[in-house]
C-alpha cells in the first residue's frame, strides 16, 4: 500500500475515534448517497410510468400500421407480402370509422374499429383486457345473428359503458353517416347491436371513445364493399420498428404509407422523455450539493493537517505525492457514497409498490388515487443502463469536487507549516 492511499483512508476517520469516521465525512458521505439513492427512484419511477402507458397503447394496437390515401381492396395481397418481411410476427386487416352509440340513457361519440378476430388476436391483447363478456361475440355477421332470431356484437370499453350505463347483453343502437370525399352524403344509418364485451385497457380515451365490431359487419354497415382502412402488423422487436418500417416500405412498394407507433404517439413520449431529463438536471444538484460536502470537508482537512503536510513535505513527499492523499481521500468518499446510495435505491425502486403500501397504510392515506390519475398502482422499472449512467455521473462529480482542495493541498509551503513548530 502506497503512502498516499495509507495517509488519505486515515484522514477520513475521527481523530479521537478511531474506529469511526468523522462527522463531517460521514455527512458527505450520506449527501452522496442520498442523492445517488434519489435519482435512481425517480427516473426508475418515470421509466416505469413510460413502460406502463406503452404496454397500454400497444396492448390495443399494432406496432406498425400500413395505411393508404383511400380504402385499400388488395389487402389480401398486400397481407402476403407483409408476412414475407423479416421480423413481422402477424399481420390483421382493420376498419376504422367515427360513428355514435346511443342508447336511452345518453349517446356518446366513438371511434368503431373493425375487426377479423382470428389474426386480431395474434396482433393485440385486447382478450387479456376483458373485464366482462369476451370477443368470441363478433364472430357472427347480420345474417348470421338475424336468422338465430339476435343482433350482431360489439364490445366496448368500461367507461363508455358506465357513461351509457349498459352491461354484457344490452342493446345499443349504432349511428353512422357515410361520407364520400370527406363531404356528408345520405341520411344517418342505424344498427342495433348488442353489447358481448367490456374491456379495461386503463387508458381513458380508449375505455371510453373505442368499440369493436367484427370487419365483415363494419364493411356492410360502411358500405366498404371488400375493402379496410389499414393493416396492422406485429413484429418481434417493438424498438426496431423504424428498421422493419423500411423493410415493408421496400416489399409492398409506393402508395402505401406505414406508420410506427412511436409516430403515431410521438407526442406523448417526447414529452415522457423530456420530463425524464428535466428530473435527471434536477436532481444531479443534489448529488452537486453533495460535491459541496467534499469540497468543503477535503478544505478543512487541509488547513487542519497544514502541520503533517509540511512534514510530509520536508520528509520528501512530492506536492503530485499530497494531491494524491487529498484527491484519494474525496474519492473514497465518493465511492463510498454512490455505493451506498446506489443499493438503497436499486433495492428501493424494486420494491416500491410493498414500500408505498405499507406508507399508505401506516398514514391512511392513498398516495395516487385512482379516480384521479387513473392508475392503481405505481410503477417502477429500473434500467441497468440508467443506472450506470447515475454511477458515473456521481463518481465523477465526486472526482472533479476533489481537485481544487487537493491542489490548494500540494501548493502548501513546508517552511510556513513548520515556522511556530
Amino acid at each position: 500500500m502506497s503512502y498516499e492511499f495509507f495517509i488519505g483512508l486515515r484522514y477520513l476517520r475521527s481523530k479521537r475515534q478511531p474506529t469511526f469516521v468523522s462527522v463531517i465525512t460521514f455527512i458527505s458521505i450520506l449527501g452522496i448517497t442520498v442523492g445517488v439513492m434519489a435519482l435512481i427512484i425517480v427516473l426508475s419511477v418515470m421509466s416505469g410510468f413510460e413502460k406502463d402507458i406503452r404496454d397500454k397503447i400497444l396492448g390495443i394496437n399494432a406496432h406498425i400500421v400500413v395505411l393508404k390515401y383511400g380504402n385499400i381492396t388488395e389487402y389480401r395481397e398486400l397481407t402476403e407480402k407483409l408476412k414475407d418481411v423479416e421480423e413481422v410476427r402477424a399481420t390483421t386487416p382493420f376498419i376504422y370509422r367515427q360513428a355514435m352509440l346511443s342508447t336511452p340513457y345518453g349517446a356518446a361519440g366513438v371511434v368503431i374499429r373493425g375487426i377479423e378476430l382470428e389474426s386480431f388476436e395474434q396482433v393485440t391483447e385486447l382478450s387479456k383486457k376483458m373485464t366482462q363478456g369476451g370477443l368470441e361475440g363478433l364472430k357472427e355477421g347480420f345474417k348470421e345473428a338475424a336468422q338465430k332470431g339476435e343482433l350482431p356484437g360489439i364490445v366496448i370499453g368500461g367507461e363508455l359503458a358506465k357513461t351509457l350505463g349498459l352491461w354484457v347483453g344490452d342493446k345499443v343502437n349504432l349511428i353512422t353517416v357515410l361520407e364520400d370525399e370527406g363531404i356528408v352524403a345520405g341520411t344517418p344509418r342505424i344498427a342495433k347491436f348488442k353489447v358481448v364485451g367490456i374491456f379495461d385497457v386503463g387508458m381513458y380515451d380508449y375505455d371510453s371513445g373505442l368499440a369493436f365490431i367484427s370487419l365483415k359487419n363494419a364493411q356492410r354497415l360502411f358500405r366498404m364493399g371488400d375493402s379496410v382502412t389499414g393493416i396492422e402488423v406485429k413484429i418481434e422487436d417493438i424498438y426496431r420498428a423504424d428498421v422493419v418500417k423500411d423493410r415493408i416500405t421496400e416489399a409492398i412498394g409506393k402508395g402505401y404509407k406505414p406508420v410506427t407507433w412511436m409516430e403515431m404517439n410521438r407526442n406523448l413520449f417526447s414529452a415522457l422523455r423530456l420530463e425524464k431529463t428535466a428530473m435527471f438536471i434536477i436532481l444531479t444538484l443534489i448529488i452537486l450539493v453533495a460535491a459541496l460536502n467534499i469540497i468543503s470537508t477535503l478544505i478543512m482537512v487541509v488547513m487542519e493537517k497544514g502541520k503533517e503536510i509540511a512534514i510530509l513535505k520536508s520528509m520528501g513527499a512530492t506536492s503530485s505525492g499530497i494531491m494524491r492523499i487529498f484527491m484519494i481521500q474525496g474519492t473514497v468518499i465518493g465511492m463510498v457514497g454512490t455505493f451506498l446510495g446506489t443499493v438503497l435505491g436499486v433495492v428501493c425502486a424494486l420494491n416500491l409498490e410493498p414500500i408505498v403500501a405499507s406508507i399508505e397504510r401506516l398514514f391512511d392515506f392513498k398516495l395516487l388515487p385512482p379516480s384521479v390519475y387513473y392508475i392503481d398502482r405505481l410503477p417502477s422499472e429500473v434500467e441497468p443502463s440508467v443506472v450506470a449512467v447515475i454511477v458515473v455521473v456521481s463518481l465523477l462529480i465526486s472526482f472533479l469536487a476533489t481537485l481544487y482542495p487537493s491542489w490548494k493541498a500540494s501548493r502548501f509551503d513546508p517552511v510556513e507549516g513548520l515556522r511556530y513548530e
